[in-house]
């Protein structure tokens, strides 16, 4: 019989950085029946493989899995082959496009690599509700519609909100919260993991369990965490994420660009850090508190060392200005040279593509942005047309976030 933590214990382990437990007291009583019996709980979160990048904002709940599986817990992941193919709605104002089963089959082979970074995935069922979802006949689809009427469907606030601007509803999408709560039915979840957007979802798969005559699940929701703009969703699509295969340096530069107001959020959901210490540290040091966080962060992907060497390096090349070693080369013509072999700081900057135009070049340099680099030595760009002797290997530097090194190029 399995050996399970105290209640008080278990349930402080749960509640941090979650929203929403519907019902609470639901989940006192299963962690209760589930230590006076020593059967663990059945823990499910579905992943549908419309993508390839996992990103921080996809390990919130993931981590919660995570502590559910040290707690004693089952973990069940469901891979939905069949409801990516519908395309969740959540927070959508428009139809997702469909994905075919071979691009669905190829990202989640991805996805679990991915996954198995974040939870340990030799003590976890992993099932695809293809597995359920490929058998139905049609009689057995209009059985599952049965169970659920429009007006409950109209109750989500994506289909509500859609409704509302005359923006199209197709069939296909209604059925995706159906298949999702079916999934609850076919796993016989206890709890499911996911985020607040999946409220819906989550309650429907309540009814569909106690139509089946099976206890009902309880929903355990996170919040939906913020990008590095510290407005919207983290999301790749709109280049505010920090991705979980990014190597520790990558991950220890957007770290730092987490706004202050954002961290405490980023300390309570990705982190182990106890939320007083991390207050306190915001308050005194954001600087050091946001090295700090990528530290504790980057050590769960790749070890102590690398976060440590990571948030050093950080250190050398951006913090005290020093000379960045992953600046890329990039082709500067030599046809750009004069008869001296070199160029204007304005024709360097622009030609290394650090500086978009010339205005944004000259802004640059008079805000003493720019600069190039003589060995260890760093030399201040003066004006636009200060005369620059170049070679190849020579470093240059917009601002503290970008840096090339130059690369002639001579067809000749």
């Amino acid at each position: 019989m399995a050996q399970f933590p105290p209640i008080p214990e278990q349930l402080a382990v749960i509640r941090r950085g979650v929203e929403t437990i519907v019902p609470e007291d639901g989940l006192v009583a299963k962690l209760t029946h589930s230590r006076q019996t020593g059967v663990p709980l059945r823990i499910k979160y579905g992943i549908d493989p419309t993508g390839i990048d996992v990103h921080l904002g996809h390990t919130v709940p993931m981590r919660k899995m995570r502590q559910f599986q040290e707690l004693g817990h089952q973990a069940v992941i469901i891979i939905g082959d069949y409801t990516a193919r519908v395309g969740d709605p959540s927070g959508r104002d428009s139809t997702r496009t469909r994905l075919t089963a071979e691009t669905i089959d190829k990202n989640a082979e991805t996805y679990l690599a991915q996954l198995g970074r974040v939870l340990d995935l030799s003590k976890a069922e992993v099932v695809r509700n293809g597995d359920w979802f490929a058998k139905m006949s049609f009689a057995d689809i209009l059985e599952l519609c049965g169970k659920v009427t429009v007006a409950q469907l109209l109750t989500r606030d994506d289909f509500a909100k859609r409704l509302k601007l005359d923006s199209p509803i197709f069939l296909h999408e209604c059925l995706y919260p159906v298949m999702q709560a079916w999934d609850s039915v076919k796993v016989r979840a206890d709890v499911e993991l996911g985020g607040t957007e999946q409220l819906y979802s989550f309650m429907l798969a309540r009814d569909l369990q106690r139509g089946q005559n099976m206890p009902s699940q309880v929903g355990v929701m996170v919040p939906i965490l913020v990008g590095l703009d510290g407005v919207r969703r983290m999301g790749k699509s709109l280049g505010n994420y920090i991705g979980v295969s990014e190597s520790p340096y990558e991950m220890i530069k957007k770290f730092m660009q987490v706004p202050d107001a954002s961290m405490p959020m980023y300390f309570e959901l990705l982190t182990a850090v106890p939320l007083d210490e991390a207050k306190s540290l915001i308050a005194a040091d954001p600087k050091e508190a946001k090295l700090t966080l990528g530290r504790a962060v980057i050590e769960e992907y790749y070890g102590a060392d690398a976060a440590t060497e990571a948030a050093a390096q950080w250190q050398r090349e951006i913090g005290q200005g020093g000379v960045p070693t992953d600046a890329p080369e990039v082709p500067l013509p030599v046809s750009a040279l004069d008869a001296n072999r070199q160029v204007s700081a304005i024709g360097l900057l622009k030609g290394l593509k650090l500086c978009g135009t010339t205005g944004e070049a000259i802004r640059l340099i008079e805000q003493g942005g720019a600069y190039v680099y003589r060995g260890e030595e760093k030399i201040r760009l003066e004006s636009g047309k200060q005369m620059l002797q170049v070679e190849n290997g020579t470093l240059v530097r917009a601002g503290k976030k970008k840096a090339a090194r130059v690369k002639l190029d001579d067809p000749g």
